[in-house]
């Protein structure tokens, strides 16, 4: 059974920083990509950011891009998303999710939930203006 965690939500104002963590447990988490997805109220849940099982590539939204970072701890069996100049906009419930496997099915698609298998709870980050 595996277990994704996410934490470090809060509200911030706009232009702060926040970062989220997901703690995973229940298998090899350095073997699997990882991903953060969003969900903003009425609207439907989104990709944010990627990383490969090894951390060497990342990827993100063009609305985060140079906003935000991705990172793991494979030793830690965590990943990490860290928000600067964050936005209203960016105010949703945001979600950690494991890959099926060790690779996606192709280069492109990192960012389609169907390449994830595990999903965590959520946890809502609140910008105000």
């Amino acid at each position: 059974q595996v277990q994704l965690v996410e934490s470090g939500g809060g509200l911030v104002q706009s232009g702060g920083s926040l970062r989220l963590s997901c703690a995973a447990s229940g298998r090899t988490f350095s073997r699997y990509p990882m991903g953060w997805f969003r969900q903003a109220p009425a609207k439907e849940r989104e990709f944010v950011s990627a990383i490969s099982w090894s951390g060497g590539t990342t990827y993100y939204a063009d609305s985060v891009k140079g906003r935000f970072t991705i990172s793991r701890d494979n030793a830690k069996n965590t990943v990490y998303l860290q928000m600067n100049s964050l936005k209203p906009e960016d105010t949703a419930v945001y979600y950690c999710a494991a890959g099926h496997t060790k690779y996606y099915s192709s280069s492109s698609s990192y960012d389609a939930e169907d390449e994830y298998g595990y999903w965590g709870q959520g946890t809502q980050v609140t910008v105000s203006s």
